[in-house]
């Protein structure tokens, strides 16, 4: 399957439009992207062109964008990328849509609180392990150091080996 997938960084500019037809929840906004690059003669950070994409989310994602996004908001969205021409009154218009895998806030620039939706229990609550149930023990996050040095028998915990045979 070719689709063309990206993940661009932007700001809502649009308030969210939710609809719930009978095919499943979707909501639609717009999203502005402008380049930034560094300009020589003044010395500063100067804005590009600003391109906008609509951001189509379908489901339990159009569901939650829509109770967590605002205009203004910076946001990351991953999605298929979908390019579109028509003609309205003998103009030809092209349009860039992007159907939403993901969409997340830009902890970049900010900071966000998650709240878990329906489907999943949070942890600690009934039918869901507490994070330090021994039944799922926290997993090791060290980088393991150099091997030890040593004959076989000084190497706490590990099976004793025979020498390899020198010909």
């Amino acid at each position: 399957m070719n689709e063309t997938t990206v993940c661009v960084v932007g700001n809502v500019a649009t308030q969210p439009v939710y609809r719930e037809p009978a095919s499943g929840a979707s909501a639609r906004f717009r999203l502005a992207v402008t380049s930034r690059y560094w300009d020589r003669e003044k010395s500063a950070w100067t804005d590009g062109h600003t391109n906008f994409f609509t951001v189509w989310a379908n489901r339990q994602l159009a569901t939650n964008a829509m109770a967590s996004l605002n205009v203004g908001d910076p946001v990351l969205v991953q999605g298929r990328l979908k390019v579109r021409t028509e003609t309205r009154d003998g103009t030809s218009r092209t349009s860039a849509d992007i159907d939403a895998v993901a969409i997340g806030h830009d902890l970049a620039r900010g900071t966000a609180a998650f709240r878990r939706t329906t489907g999943r229990p949070e942890p600690g609550t009934a039918g869901a392990p507490a994070p330090h149930d021994p039944a799922r023990p926290e997993p090791s996050w060290e980088t393991p150091g150099p091997a030890p040095a040593g004959p076989p028998a000084e190497r706490a915990g590990r099976p004793e080996r025979a020498p390899a045979a020198v010909t």
